[in-house]
């Protein structure tokens, strides 16, 4: 009778931390992660905003960071449950029906690195996210390698505006992954004395601030020179800025540029090329 509940024991231990079969995600870049360290066949759903890589394209979608649709995902039955730290409403209705969920907030540079270990234990797969991990981690410090000893430039990172005015302009500050994707490619923040991931800035500001070099963040893939040309013409209005005065206000492209996971390395090395030509 002890050796049958001792074997029943170790069957309940063995399943409470076998690896989840059916991951939903309701988080993009987690959701990047997750395929680069070969938990992607566990993955049965995502949110609506999801488009990277490409095979999330034809899974079902749950909603997204405001308005998931949690009938939809109890419905799916997933093991785990990819959520976002602020979604408290979401994963205490998960609580009640007993489903796992990863809680996940961004962070800074290095967190990336430590949500891919992270995962990778929690999916069963602690090699190959080691793998990823210490992959990423060596192109990002290739990047700083080459940088180093150069000048730093006074960089305001802006990845927010009104489209064909300079109005609602938001830039990475202080901290948080843009801004350390910054200072890996060799700048120094403008808004660096910001304690916050990103501040709304006014022009004012900018001006005060007199930064080398504007780094403006686009999602488009390309743009054509017309394109380009509306992006770049309201910042020359500020003509005192030794960014504008000095040609140095650089659109850099790509819909990955703004995203925490596994593509951050190419968004370093393009402002690392944009600040050391």
């Amino acid at each position: 009778m002890k050796k049958l509940l001792l074997t029943l024991l170790l069957t309940v231990a063995v399943s409470a931390q076998a690896p989840p079969r059916r991951i939903i995600s309701l988080v993009p870049n987690v959701t990047e992660i997750l395929f680069a360290i070969g938990a992607g066949p566990q993955v049965v759903a995502v949110s609506n905003y999801d488009v990277e890589p490409p095979e999330v394209r034809s899974l079902p979608t749950v909603g997204a960071l405001v308005d998931p649709d949690t009938e939809k995902i109890i419905s799916l039955r997933p093991d785990l449950v990819i959520t976002y730290g602020s979604q408290t409403e979401l994963q205490a209705q998960l609580k009640r029906v007993s489903i796992p969920f990863f809680d996940y907030r961004h962070g800074g540079l290095d967190h990336i690195m430590v949500t891919m270990r992270a995962l990778g234990e929690r999916t069963g797969h602690v090699d190959q996210a080691d793998k990823a991990a210490r992959t990423l981690q060596a192109g990002i410090d290739a990047v700083k390698t080459r940088v180093a000893g150069k000048p730093r430039p006074r960089t305001l990172l802006v990845f927010g505006r009104e489209p064909g005015s300079l109005r609602n302009i938001y830039a990475s500050a202080g901290r948080g992954f843009l801004h350390d994707m910054l200072i890996a490619a060799g700048g120094e923040d403008v808004l660096n004395d910001i304690e916050k991931e990103s501040a709304q800035v006014s022009t004012e500001m900018i001006l005060a601030r007199k930064p080398d070099v504007i780094l403006e963040l686009n999602a488009a893939n390309r743009l054509n020179d017309a394109d380009l040309k509306a992006v770049v013409d309201p910042w020359m209005t500020l003509s005192s800025v030794p960014a504008v005065r000095n040609k140095r206000v650089i659109v850099l492209n790509g819909p990955g540029l703004t995203v925490p996971g596994p593509r951050v390395v190419d968004g370093i090395e393009k402002m690392a090329k944009a600040l050391h030509p």
